[in-house]
């Protein structure tokens, strides 16, 4: 019988997973706005605004090496530690954490503090 292979999450920092985007893909954890449905403020966070389409904060975890453009290569904008605001991608699972693979394209700032 083949034994399964286990997908781990470990990594130098001890938080990235052990997986790498190619060409212009970068992979985002998404920060969550709001905990608990309330501001630090107090203010109450209906359900519905969760279902927001709009634009998302996230850290980034890994970068794809770039792409080329007209036989030069051009890197990716954003390195891991960066927080950014992104638009949409796809969401994969790794253990129990959620992540994003979005194209460069669709990030659309760097948030410096």
């Amino acid at each position: 019988m083949k034994k399964e292979k286990k997908v781990t999450t470990k990594s130098v920092l001890g938080r990235n997973p052990n997986i790498k985007p190619l060409g212009d893909k970068v992979l985002i954890k998404e920060i969550e706005a709001v905990e608990g449905g309330k501001t630090e403020s107090g203010i109450i966070i209906p359900d519905t605004v969760k279902e927001d389409r709009g634009a998302k904060k996230g850290e980034v975890i890994a970068v794809g090496p770039g792409h080329f453009e007209d036989g030069r290569h051009v890197p990716i904008g954003v390195k891991a530690g960066d927080t950014v605001l992104y638009q949409w991608g796809d969401t994969i699972k790794i253990g129990e954490t959620e992540y994003v693979v979005v194209a460069e394209s669709s990030i659309l700032a760097i948030i410096k503090s």
